[in-house]
């Protein structure tokens, strides 16, 4: 246990931002495991539509400094192929 009136007040505040953070990225994995429940489905309406969602996440996850830029980036790459792969399968 911290001593330091200083670190006693960082601590809470890194309490607060990862409680803050764990629902972040507990949405993300949602929106994306949803697009994931759709293109496995078949549905490609729905993909494209949750895949739309999904990357909007990523991007306020991005603005919000919980994912990196290029991470965000890569994952909506993988989950706009994935979808558009549906569209012209189906």
């Amino acid at each position: 246990m911290a001593n330091i009136k200083s670190q006693i007040k960082r601590n809470r505040q890194n309490e607060k931002r990862s409680e803050r953070n764990k629902t972040v990225r507990t949405a993300l994995k949602t929106s994306t495991k949803k697009v994931r429940t759709a293109i496995e489905a078949g549905d490609a309406e729905a993909a494209t539509a949750l895949q739309r969602e999904a990357s909007r996440s990523l991007d306020k996850a991005v603005a919000k400094g919980m994912v990196h830029k290029r991470t965000a980036a890569r994952r909506k790459s993988r989950l706009a192929k994935a979808a558009s792969s549906v569209g012209s399968s189906a």
